[in-house]
């Protein structure tokens, strides 16, 4: 394969944008120079931009997806996509580089959107049996009636927006009074919100990609808490939260969470690494909680540590997922 130009596309528009930022820096450094000639671009909202060490700025032309910096052209071969949230999670910028021809790293343009709406994946993978939480999907205009949540399931309940990450919006209701509160809060995030009773239980995160033919099922991580759920403080504030891995599990259920994380990636026909997300009960059943199809790669995140324990450096993993849709991918 020639030596790559590759737009590394990192910032976005959703409250995960710093951190979607520190992913980018970590696989920059991670890729082989020698490989790919990176540019890291850093998209906010119709600003697409290349920053020079001399702190200058140079705009994509999105007429034909290239760069020119002091008068140099550039033509890139290949996006690697690190946003998390709009517009890289939820197949904006996959439906984009579908019409320009470019191939890229992630999820497709359907298989984003289904990943990034929680009622869509739920509905999705219910069809092929993979246990949920029970819940409530309610839009702007809806009547929500706290009364009628809590005789159907209870508390504590969680409250989060449809399409979000990193726990933004998310809340842990525990009493009846709570809940409308809660409500408002998710729909800062999102038009679209799920109220769902709470699994009590040991939540684990397993990293999986498809490539080249191969399955990679990543070594499972066990996500310990020190607050009241794995929130944005807890996922990115060292000290708040330990993260075992391998998690020390029984094997029966290691092989029970392989299975179904393997069988939601195909159900929502994935792409590229992604991480999906479980509670499993004291009595060893596992519940999905979400599918991350763009997982963060920062210092503190999940599937880096994964890869690492697995063997296998970052830089072999983007390596993998780039020869596996390059050639795959172009018009």
């Amino acid at each position: 394969m020639k030596r790559l130009n590759i737009a590394l596309m990192a910032g976005g528009d959703s409250s995960e944008r710093e951190i979607a930022l520190q992913s980018a820096a970590q696989i920059a450094s991670a890729l082989d120079p020698a490989k790919y000639d990176i540019t890291l671009i850093d998209l906010h909202g119709r600003d697409w931009h290349y920053t020079s060490p001399d702190g200058r700025q140079w705009q994509v032309d999105k007429n034909d997806f290239s760069i020119t910096i002091d008068g140099e052209h550039k033509a890139f071969d290949y996006a690697l996509i690190l946003i998390h949230g709009t517009p890289g999670e939820n197949g904006r910028l996959q439906g984009y580089l579908d019409m320009m021809g470019i191939p890229y790293s992630s999820c497709s343009m359907t298989s984003s959107v289904v990943t990034f709406d929680k009622i869509t994946t739920k509905r999705t993978v219910a069809e092929f049996g993979i246990p949920l939480a029970r819940g409530f999907f309610f839009g702007r205009d809806s009547r929500i009636d706290p009364k009628e949540i809590v005789r159907t399931l209870g508390l504590p309940v969680f409250v989060k927006p449809n399409a979000s990450g990193s726990s933004f919006g998310v809340t842990k209701v525990k009493s009846e009074a709570d809940i409308l509160p809660a409500v408002a809060e998710a729909f800062t995030e999102s038009d679209e919100i799920l109220i769902e009773e709470c699994i009590q239980g040991r939540e684990m995160g397993c990293g999986m990609l498809i490539a080249k033919g191969r399955e990679y099922i990543f070594p499972i991580t066990e996500i310990v808490s020190k607050k009241e759920f794995f929130d944005y403080e807890a996922k990115y504030t060292a000290g708040c939260s330990d993260e075992i891995t391998p998690a020390d599990i029984a094997p029966e259920i290691k092989a029970e969470l392989n299975r179904l994380t393997a069988l939601a990636y195909k159900a929502c026909r994935c792409r590229g690494v992604v991480r999906v997300d479980f509670i499993v009960t004291p009595e060893g059943k596992p519940y999905l909680i979400e599918i991350n199809s763009i997982p963060g790669m920062s210092g503190g995140s999940i599937v880096p540590k994964q890869v690492r324990e697995a063997g296998m450096t970052l830089g072999e993993l983007y390596d993998l997922i780039i020869e596996d849709t390059y050639d795959r991918d172009r018009r």
